[in-house]
């Protein structure tokens, strides 16, 4: 069901269920779990420089599969806490920029699989919310936390409360992902992007990459924020990647990147 390939410096993973609209059971996680150790793995080593997750079909990723699940004996936290929560915390910190492209259907897990993504793009017909509302269950893998910073409270529970879906476009417009576009060219352009984006200088993303993830989760500001960028930049200032960059610049020629992943970063600092 999930499919890992790597070319050019880029992983791709593909959730591919279509006929279940790429709904996840646990054996799935699994083998998700896996693809990104497997992309880590490569990225490690040089192989990968930027990650590309998409959704085959019609949909990105419904959410949990539930065809097979007894409400009367199933255990929601071993699913959401034991197998959900450990997989996005491994897709946040992967150690290259990630990028997903996302259509259809992005709902449950399948939305907490765009949170632990660097960049999403969505197709106008994408649909985002909380239809839980239906099965007597909650919002999940993030979205209560996301939703109220992105939407505000009361567009939050109006969500929740109706099980009311909004589009891809509208959730763009709001703040929510970071461009929208037609289904028909999403894969096509977000492959565009990801190829200039492998061929760049990976250390510099990953440290931006790691330096926004504080500044969400530790509330830095200015001040404190900046003391971070500064401890950054002096450590790129010793790389090869920083050496060609200016070295291109100074030439009038393209850059040509080929450092190695920092062996360190902010996340083993912290």
């Amino acid at each position: 069901m999930i499919e890992l390939s790597i070319a050019n410096g880029i992983a791709e993973i593909v959730i591919n269920a279509p006929e279940k609209l790429n709904s996840l059971n646990e054996d799935a996680l699994a083998e998700l779990d896996k693809a990104y150790d497997d992309a880590a793995a490569a990225a490690s080593s040089g192989e990968v420089r930027a990650l590309l997750l998409r959704g085959e079909g019609r949909a990105f990723c419904a959410g949990r599969d539930i065809a097979a699940v007894t409400p009367e004996t199933d255990d929601a936290q071993a699913y959401l806490g034991g197998l959900v929560e450990p997989l996005l915390k491994k897709m946040a910190a992967f150690p290259a920029p990630t990028f997903a492209a996302a259509q259809g259907a992005c709902l449950g897990v399948g939305l907490g699989l765009l949170l632990a993504t660097d960049v999403v793009y969505v197709a106008d017909n994408a649909k985002f919310g909380s239809p839980f509302a239906k099965l007597g269950a909650t919002l999940d893998s993030g979205g209560h936390w996301y939703f109220a910073e992105r939407l505000g409270m009361h567009r939050t529970l109006d969500l929740i409360y109706t099980a009311d879906l909004i589009s891809g476009a509208e959730a763009v417009a709001q703040g929510m992902f970071s461009r929208a576009m037609p289904a028909e060219v999403l894969l096509d352009e977000t492959r565009a992007i990801v190829s200039r984006v492998a061929a760049g200088a990976t250390q510099a993303f990953v440290a931006s990459k790691e330096l926004v993830a504080h500044i969400r989760d530790q509330r830095l500001g200015l001040w404190d924020s900046m003391v971070e960028e500064n401890a950054e930049q002096a450590r790129l200032c010793k790389t090869d990647d920083y050496a060609e960059g200016f070295r291109a610049f100074q030439e009038k020629r393209a850059p040509v990147f080929k450092g190695s992943l920092p062996a360190a970063g902010l996340r083993s600092e912290s």
